[in-house]
């Protein structure tokens, strides 16, 4: 991360990692970034992979045609201080605001040794998580519990707002619905789940939940058909 902002590659660390700094205990061998996929921006990522002497593992190329479809670029590293660390960078993602919104919207950590790195906002970290992967669900909810419980004593009513769009621990919904009555109310037309929260139906939510859930790993199968497709292209005609 060090390099990369010392080559003022404009990026956004997300995934596991920027899941551990938001309170949601997660192991990632990888350091996954979401990028600016424009010239001089690609450019400077470049000479930084340079520096951690990282190469490409896999299709595809490192080229912003793939980047801007939604594709993942993969490298790993081979300088000493870094061996054996992948890096997997990405532009566009399902659901997810352009770059430029997230990067306006971002969350800047500042270390004990004064380096400072920019992460993707917590609400855009969680729709990023909404995958087809079983392991993201389990790392949402916790997410939201971790800020909930962080914030519950001095929650402001966009905090609250936010729980509620996203909040997936039952009962935490059943809670929030029924203190916060005034800000779930008009939310049930966009997360009809609220609905049940705020009649008091514990298993009503339960059960939205599961189907909320089915919903986006559809949607995300459904999403990375095509890209899968070009992958899977890609690779004969790198074998062959």
């Amino acid at each position: 991360l060090s390099t990369m902002r010392s080559h003022q590659v404009q990026c956004l660390l997300m995934g596991g990692q920027a899941c551990v700094l938001y309170g949601a205990a997660e192991f990632s061998r990888d350091t996954d970034l979401a990028i600016l996929a424009e010239r001089e921006n690609l450019n400077r990522l470049q000479s930084a992979l340079d520096s951690l002497q990282a190469k490409r593992i896999a299709v595809p190329s490192f080229e912003a045609s793939y980047l801007r479809r939604g594709h993942g670029v993969h490298f790993r590293c081979h300088h000493p201080e870094a061996k054996g660390m992948r890096i997997d960078v990405m532009s566009v993602m399902r659901n997810v605001a352009p770059f430029t919104d997230l990067w306006n919207r971002r969350t800047t950590v500042e270390t004990n040794d004064g380096d400072a790195f920019d992460i993707l906002s917590l609400p855009d970290l969680i729709q990023a998580k909404k995958t087809q992967r079983d392991k993201d669900w389990p790392l949402i909810r916790r997410l939201v519990e971790a800020h909930f419980f962080q914030n519950q004593d001095t929650q402001t009513p966009e905090q609250v707002t936010f729980w509620l769009r996203e909040c997936r621990t039952p009962e935490i919904l059943l809670e929030l619905s029924g203190r916060f009555t005034d800000l779930a109310g008009p939310l049930t037309s966009q997360r009809p789940l609220l609905t049940n929260a705020l009649e008091g139906d514990a298993d009503g939510v339960i059960r939205a939940l599961a189907t909320e859930e089915q919903r986006e790993r559809e949607e995300d199968r459904l999403y990375w058909l095509p890209l899968k497709q070009e992958l899977e292209r890609l690779r004969h005609e790198a074998a062959g």
